[in-house]
């Protein structure tokens, strides 16, 4: 099995499409201070960083879910990687939207029908799985059959985890925290004394005592 871990956290780092800034954490939208933060959509502007990762997110797809029959992207970070993957393993795709439409067919589902259809999720970044978990479900009261989640990385949050494994739901990833982390500090982005911040804060984000 393909192993793209930290292959693909030095190229989000490169590119910096992940902040590690322990000394000066970022807020995210729930107040919690975090020394990490992502934005996966600069992948899309990085030609060659980002054919790496659409053919290693459809390498990862063939050996998890040899099956698939369509790919529906979360809306919206989803779409686009959902579409380069789907012309690279010629897949129909389709996406979810967070609601429906109020005009025209109202539709929540775009793209292709995943009725009946064995169904891979495909989103950029998991932290506590809530917004991807919504779309599974919708896809799975729509008829799909849902067999899992790629996305590109995922902090490997407790809490997301847990999400995942109650709604038995699996999901692969191309990278992950503790592979960010282990690059960073390979690297000199990050000394030791930071490293073992970051993994603290990992173990529980809830608890802003990482930072002292």
């Amino acid at each position: 099995m393909s192993d793209f871990r930290k292959e693909v956290a030095k190229k989000l780092l490169d590119i910096k499409a992940v902040f590690l800034r322990p000394s000066e954490p970022f807020t995210w939208a729930s107040g919690i201070k975090s020394p990490i933060y992502c934005d996966n959509r600069l992948i899309l502007g990085n030609v060659e960083e980002r054919i790496y990762i659409e053919e290693a997110l459809g390498k990862m797809i063939q050996e998890n879910y040899p099956d698939v029959e369509v790919l529906m992207g979360t809306s919206t970070a989803g779409i686009p990687h959902a579409a380069y993957v789907s012309a690279l393993l010629d897949l129909p795709m389709g996406y979810v939207r967070s609601t429906a439409k109020d005009h025209g067919r109202q539709n929540q589902i775009e793209g292709a029908d995943p009725k009946g259809k064995k169904v891979v999720v495909i989103e950029d970044l998991i932290s506590t799985g809530g917004s991807v978990l919504e779309v599974c479900n919708i896809l799975k009261e729509y008829g799909a059959e849902v067999l899992g989640i790629a996305s590109i990385f995922t902090y490997n949050l407790a809490k997301g985890k847990k999400r995942l494994a109650d709604n038995n739901t699996i999901n692969h990833s191309l990278s992950n925290f503790e592979a960010l982390a282990e690059v960073a500090l390979e690297q000199n982005y990050i000394n030791k004394d930071e490293y073992l911040k970051v993994l603290k804060f990992q173990q529980n984000p809830d608890d802003s005592s990482w930072m002292d």
